[in-house]
């Protein structure tokens, strides 16, 4: 497991009621039982940790954050610059 999937694991069990600690790439969200509040939080302390910003619609964007490991794939994408969505260049 990478250091992104280590720090968004221990990013989640901060943010959870009931840590555990059998969470894997393969656990869905659903399982964590995580409230949209602290997920929001979760969001935040993310994009902190990582220097990033998560475009996120939970309308639109289900498929992508639905397991740990999707959660890590698209940090990790964002990480290493593969959506220019987090460029932070001003509209006109």
């Amino acid at each position: 497991m990478d250091d992104v999937a280590k720090n968004i694991i221990e990013i989640l069990k901060k943010h959870m009621k009931e840590p555990r600690d059998d969470i894997s790439l393969d656990t869905e969200l659903t399982e964590l039982e995580i409230e949209s509040l602290d997920l929001a939080m979760i969001v935040f302390d993310i994009e902190d940790t990582f220097g990033i910003e998560i475009p996120y619609n939970a309308n639109e964007e289900v498929e992508d954050f639905k397991t740990v490991g999707s959660v890590v794939d698209r940090v990790s994408a964002l990480v290493s610059g593969g959506n220019d969505q987090t460029s932070s260049g001003a509209a006109a």
